[in-house]
């Protein structure tokens, strides 16, 4: 590990403990040449996950284009953006626990109208109407009763 001040590369812990949600390790560092304290994270390193479109084409997985999607949906809506990370942060957990290397986007899609109904039922319908290509009236009744349900 390169000391961010002087880049000599040894350095020694000083103290080890998980971060609050349990995804990574904190540690603290000190180098070995100038004394200079620093902190690291570590964390597990997945295989990228790849989602297979509707097209048949396939894209690494991206947090940021699902957190977009998201922030369309909860735009002018009281939803945080904690509670978008914690959405997609159960997504994420969800996936790598299957332990598969590609997934189809449509599961993506049903994991966060999922997620989606628990935190704003007006962001689920906004997200549903993209996400299932609503074409008339009656498939957003459809989505809609079910969100009653």
């Amino acid at each position: 590990m390169k000391c961010p001040v002087c880049r000599h590369t040894e350095s020694r812990v000083i103290d080890s403990r998980p971060t609050p949600d349990g995804t990574s390790i904190r540690r603290r560092r000190e180098c070995v040449s100038c004394g200079r304290r620093f902190t690291t994270y570590e964390t597990i390193e997945y295989a990228p996950l790849m989602v297979i479109k509707k097209d048949g084409s396939r894209q690494p997985f991206d947090r940021e284009k699902l957190l977009c999607g998201l922030m369309n949906a909860c735009k002018k809506r009281p939803v945080t953006r904690a509670q978008m990370e914690g959405v997609i942060r159960a997504i994420e957990l969800s996936l790598a626990s299957k332990m598969e290397q590609e997934v189809p986007s449509s599961v993506i899609g049903e994991m966060v109208l999922n997620q989606l109904k628990d935190v704003d039922e007006v962001a689920y319908i906004r997200f549903a109407s993209v996400y299932q290509e609503f074409s008339d009236i009656q498939s957003f009744l459809n989505a809609m009763t079910l969100l009653q349900k």
